[in-house]
């Protein structure tokens, strides 16, 4: 078994589990000829097919991700050749539609999905509570009170207090 990281490094351990999960299903798309398509942009593919082309801006909040990080899965998903970016309606925006390259791999991307789906209930049986509630139920805890006012009230002197000690 592989060493895990330290309990309390929580930030270290999360993106161990996602190295865990994502590594596998890259090497799922890696065994069926797809090495250059990345777990990542698995929900671009699914917004764009849901919704049709959209601005980076209206991908990024239908993905749940940042505009400069949904900008970055663009910009790597252009290079593979699996959207392409057209002018939108003013010259800052730019409209993110599949290529025929990308829907030539859907009937595979979409077993994956299925699968995937289904490997993730069968994990979640193995835990004390789904991953996906879990993630939620912290998700929501963070948005409602953020991480660095957690952090303050346990006893981090605030910067004011710091420039007194300098």
């Amino acid at each position: 078994m592989a060493h895990l990281p330290e309990r309390e490094a929580v930030g270290t351990l999360l993106r161990h589990v996602l190295e865990l999960l994502d590594g596998d299903v890259a090497k799922v798309y890696a065994e069926r000829g797809l090495a250059d398509y990345r777990p990542r942009y698995s929900p671009v593919v699914r917004a764009l097919l849901a919704s049709g082309p959209m601005p980076i801006r209206d991908l990024a909040r239908a993905v749940g991700v940042t505009h400069s990080a949904a900008s970055q899965t663009v910009a790597q998903m252009n290079r593979a050749g699996l959207v392409d970016l057209t002018p939108g309606a003013d010259a800052r925006q730019r409209l993110v539609t599949l290529t025929a390259k990308a829907r030539a791999l859907l009937p595979v991307v979409t077993a994956e999905w299925s699968a995937t789906t289904a490997a993730m209930r069968t994990l979640d049986t193995e835990l004390s509570i789904p991953l996906a509630d879990l993630l939620t139920e912290l998700a929501t805890a963070l948005t409602r009170r953020p991480f660095r006012a957690r952090i303050a009230d346990a006893g981090l002197p605030s910067p004011e207090a710091r420039d007194d000690l300098v």
